[in-house]
């Protein structure tokens, strides 16, 4: 009776385990066929000559998408400059002070923010920011998508901190250095690993990003260098030329998808690397 219970229970465990696999590799095969489509129809764009041109008139061949790829980093970095210091500040904040109320609405606010529909935050940076200055622009558009970067790094920099040992900002206390100088010479480098993978994923959100861009940086077929002025992105590029009705330029968008799909792959990858070689260990 005992070896019958026993080999109904490995019965279970080895189905069990049959299931989990099955349930892991059924989750992968949508992302298999996403990833097979774009290289598909986009591998065949993807050169030197698409990397650093322009775009072209509609009629003629050929044509580039330097200026998305440009617009891309430079609205990454506008967003990156005003959400990385607001972001590690706020969850330092909530961090030290979780017990009073401010730190408590401050962390509902925050976890209500990264639940706002994108398209939602895109209208709120049009009326903040497109209306007063009469004009879309670059600026706009980094904002829009460092309010959706925000929370991302705030949550991640406060449960990063929570990890470091209370120890260790007492022994820097007791030392006699200023509370300021323990929070930015201690505690901080010790929580890097954390608050770069927060900026990282943060960024790994935004760059593909489309809704807020067309409330704010609005597209621009030319190279543009001056954030005062409307700029194009890969994802705005795409959506544009994939709902036009020109074969060459739903090509173009295909090769654009696989460059765009590349970027936020790479960040995930990098991400996961910082994780494993920085990981916090006490």
């Amino acid at each position: 009776m005992r070896e019958r219970s026993i080999h109904l229970r490995n019965l279970q465990n080895q189905a069990f385990v049959v299931c989990v696999v099955l349930l892991s590799v059924l989750s992968i095969i949508p992302l298999a066929f996403i990833l097979y489509q774009i290289l598909h129809n986009g591998i065949a764009s993807l050169n030197w000559e698409f990397l650093v041109s322009l775009p072209r008139p509609v009629g003629e061949e050929g044509g580039g998408i330097a200026n998305a790829i440009v617009g891309t980093g430079l609205l990454i970095f506008l967003a990156s400059l005003l959400a990385i210091p607001m972001g590690i500040a706020a969850g330092v904040y909530f961090s030290e002070n979780s017990g009073s109320r401010l730190s408590y609405w401050g962390e509902l606010s925050v976890e209500i923010l990264q639940a706002v529909p994108s398209i939602v935050i895109g209208i709120i940076a049009y009326e903040w920011v497109v209306k007063p200055l009469h004009s879309f622009s670059a600026f706009s558009g980094g904002v829009a998508l460092a309010i959706m970067m925000l929370p991302v790094i705030a949550r991640t920099t406060q449960e990063t901190l929570k990890l470091i040992p209370y120890s260790l900002k007492e022994a820097a206390l007791a030392l006699g250095v200023p509370y300021w100088r323990t929070l930015l010479k201690v505690v901080l480098p010790s929580a890097l690993s954390g608050i770069l993978t927060g900026i990282l994923l943060g960024i790994a959100r935004i760059a593909g990003e489309t809704a807020p861009l067309l409330f704010t940086a609005f597209g621009n077929p030319f190279m543009n260098w001056n954030v005062a002025r409307p700029i194009e992105s890969l994802p705005l590029l795409i959506f544009n030329y994939a709902t036009s009705p020109y074969p060459q330029w739903h090509t173009i968008a295909w090769g654009a998808s696989l460059v765009l799909v590349i970027l936020v792959l790479g960040l995930n990858l990098i991400t996961r690397i910082v994780t494993a070689r920085w990981k916090i260990q006490f």
